[in-house]
């Protein structure tokens, strides 16, 4: 019985008379050297644990026959050391314990053998070197040199462990020899074990033996097809497949497209030439190369060069949106003086119904462009812009390939729908993809997953739509021109009834003998009572439908009580509460659909100061309830304490959230607690600090229109936000009193004093 330090090593075993080189870079196992050198004759019990995958074995987990190995040298690297031990002997472990030093030490004795009798013995030895002269011949894995090494040698415990080490078997095959201690049955394994890789390596050979008269045959067949085309041709028959190659290579000559991917498609196109008839992959690869042929990589539409004459396109099909009218015009005046301008990249921003995608359709009209549309709504997968590889099944082209193939030139106007809407998810990140295929400096050279060959995107005119301005991923902001499409007010929505819709429904309907008409008085009951929106959309709708029960009861001449007997009663009243009580105010929002007015309503009753919040409020608003009742305490001095407050916001069903909310709270909860009344044409927004001082807020252009829609006279703002007031329309600033101040203490003054 004797003691000695161990080394455990994952992944590698090694037998007596085995002579390895390691690299050890931990502080254990240089400890466990030093301490073999110093105590233990240079001598290590080298175990390899049952378990490879187990992170730190348990002492439990490791083995109870191990190999003691002599430190051969050691010398000292950059990470470690590193030594060359031979493996000595096989032990038996009765136990495992530790120093303080973390080395790992055994107590081990060393194993007797079996008795072995002489003629087993011989005659075991003499098969197992038969066994391996065939393997070594049968398989490139070993060298001869071994046979020499072992001709003389008699001991079989001996020769078993050399074979086993020099044999390129698994780490888990060699543990198995490192743990049986018998080497009849050692040696019976090896003999076992090697002629299963004979048998395998005679497979492999004769695998490849038919996979090379394969070959030959299919060489063989590739000059009988050379020749029969030859004699085809004499006789005048050719196969689909050889006029298919024919008629790809003369589209291919009159290409103009860079020589690197002409010479890619040109393999594709001879690979298709060779490819056996019935080979499934010969309609994959027609179809590439028919849809890569038939890209417009050249082909573009002639640009309307005159800007005065696409203004008056625009001015045709569209009422307002001077912003992206000019935008249009300038670009095409700029073209004609530079011809290589870079097309513009722009974002139409604005609620639904405004003119966001017809406008983009009027810009390819009026610039003589083809026009092609994509919705990224809801998309969360970026191949569904760059395309899928070949490789896959139900490989296809991205949309924005899909696009330009389709429209047949590559300066077509793309228009990308909805990016506010895309998603991130596992699947991808289609906002990073789509920065790539908008950048100008990259999309020269933009390369779609099943083309594979860079297309040129520069020539394209990508317009973008968004709802929501907050909710474009900043990236993507980054690299277009963000242009605002306003609300309509009432006077703007019966001018495009009048202009665009009614004469465009009148078309429709085919009334043309027939004289109808709606006053503009009618059009604003109409505009008032069946709708509430942004745009014009709903009011097309329920304009269409009134000229439809016209023609159909023969009605020539319309008012206000026709009306309601046609469309039902009114939907929508114009009108607020009639009179607000204390504690309630109007409040402006803006949101996808547009600016709107809401009611913030709050109720105080006996309670311990605690705070009820309702109405699809988000955590910004709570935040702002947090802070104004901190404001009220501090400032005012009002107990509140003693009484529970009810928070309420009206249009539950409408979420709401945002820094903007915080006038409109602070002087609902002053008017509870001073029981005064705020009169229902007086609107606020902004937000409030914790010393009284009103923020800038966004989307005021948009409250406005919403505020004057709704009969709104007076709204009070931050003075931050009156250098926004040159956005808003004329009319709206006109017809309401804009108060602006910049310190709630001037508010409080007006109304609490």
């Amino acid at each position: 019985m004797f003691n000695v330090p161990v080394i455990i090593l994952k992944n590698l075993v090694i037998l007596p008379k085995q002579e390895i080189k390691l690299e050890l870079n931990n502080l254990i196992s240089e400890k466990t050297i030093k301490e073999a050198t110093l105590n233990y004759k240079g001598e290590v019990l080298v175990i390899a644990p049952i378990d490879a995958k187990e992170e730190e074995p348990s002492v439990d987990d490791l083995p109870k026959v191990g190999v003691i190995a002599h430190i051969r040298s050691k010398l000292a690297v950059d990470k470690g050391i590193q030594v060359k031990l031979q493996g000595i002997k096989r032990v038996a472990v009765t136990r495992y314990y530790s120093n303080n030093d973390d080395v790992l030490f055994s107590e081990a004795m060393y194993i007797d053998l079996p008795p072995l009798i002489e003629e087993e013995g011989n005659a075991i030895l003499r098969k197992l070197i038969d066994t391996l002269k065939k393997y070594i011949e049968a398989t490139d894995s070993a060298s001869n040199d071994i046979l020499a090494y072992l001709m003389n040698n008699k001991d079989l415990n001996r020769v078993t462990d050399i074979i086993a080490s020099y044999l390129p078997f698994g780490v888990a095959k060699k543990l198995e020899y490192m743990q049986n201690i018998n080497p009849i049955k050692r040696a019976k394994a090896l003999i076992k074990d090697m002629n299963e890789e004979i048998k395998v390596s005679e497979l492999d050979q004769e695998l490849d033996e038919k996979v090379d008269a394969i070959l030959v045959n299919d060489q063989r067949k590739f000059v009988l097809k050379e020749k029969i085309k030859v004699i085809k041709k004499e006789l005048g028959e050719t196969s689909l497949q050889e006029e298919e190659t024919l008629r790809f290579r003369k589209i291919l000559e009159k290409l103009r497209i860079d020589k690197k991917i002409k010479e890619k498609i040109s393999s594709e196109i001879t690979k298709y030439e060779f490819m056996n008839e019935s080979s499934p992959e010969i309609s994959v690869l027609r179809n590439y190369i028919e849809y890569v042929l038939n890209l417009p990589w050249t082909k573009s539409t002639k640009e309307n060069a005159n800007f005065n004459n696409v203004l008056k396109v625009l001015n045709e099909s569209h009422y307002g949106l001077e912003n992206i009218k000019t935008r249009i015009t300038e670009y095409v005046a700029v073209k004609n003086i530079n011809k290589n301008i870079a097309s513009p990249i722009i974002c139409l921003v604005g609620p639904p119904g405004v003119g966001k995608t017809s406008i983009a359709l009027s810009i390819a009209k009026a610039l003589n462009r083809k026009f092609y549309k994509i919705s990224v709504g809801g998309l969360n997968d970026s191949t569904e812009l760059i395309g899928s590889r070949r490789t896959y099944l139900a490989a296809s082209p991205g949309k924005i390939i899909q696009g330009i193939s389709k429209s047949g030139s590559n300066n077509p106007v793309i228009l990308i729908d909805e990016v506010d809407k895309m998603v991130k998810d596992y699947k991808g990140d289609p906002a990073s993809t789509l920065l790539e295929i908008l950048d100008p400096v990259q999309n020269k050279y933009f390369v779609d997953n099943y083309v594979e060959e860079p297309f040129d995107l520069s020539n394209v005119l990508f317009i973008l739509t968004a709802n929501y301005l907050g909710d474009i991923p900043s990236a993507l902001i980054d690299r277009v021109e963000v242009i605002e499409l306003n609300s309509y007010t009432i006077f703007e929505k019966k001018d495009i009834a009048k202009k665009y819709l009614l004469p465009r429904i009148y078309a429709e309907h085919i009334i043309v003998d027939q004289k109808i008409h709606i006053s503009d008085e009618l059009l604003y009951f109409i505009i008032n009572s069946y709708t509430k929106e942004a745009g014009v959309r709903e009011l097309e709708r329920v304009l269409s439908s009134l000229i439809r029960k016209m023609a159909i009861n023969n009605i020539k001449t319309i008012n206000q009580d026709k009306v309601i007997k046609l469309l039902g009663n009114p939907k929508y009243r114009v009108e607020l509460v009639k009179e607000n009580t204390p504690g309630v105010v109007n409040s402006l929002a803006y949101t996808n659909l547009g600016g709107l007015v809401t009611k913030t309503e709050v109720l105080e009753y006996k309670g311990n100061g605690n705070v009820l919040i309702t109405g699809s409020v988000g955590k910004i608003m709570e935040e702002s309830i947090k802070v104004i009742i901190s404001f009220v305490k501090s400032h005012y001095k009002y107990n509140l304490n003693n009484v529970d407050l009810h928070f309420h916001f009206l249009d539950a069903a409408t979420k709401k959230d945002g820094p903007s909310a915080g006038l409109s709270i602070v002087v609902a909860l002053l008017s509870l607690l001073e029981k005064k009344v705020i009169p229902e044409d007086v609107a606020f927004t902004g937000e409030l600090t914790l010393n009284g001082s009103i923020l800038k807020i966004g989307g005021l252009k948009e409250k406005l229109i919403g505020a004057y829609n709704e009969n709104i006279k007076t709204v009070y703002i931050p003075v931050s936000n009156m250098g926004d007031l040159e956005d808003v329309p004329k009319e709206v600033r006109e017809n309401l009193e804009i108060v602006a101040i910049e310190h709630f203490e001037e508010l409080y003054t007006n109304f609490f004093k």
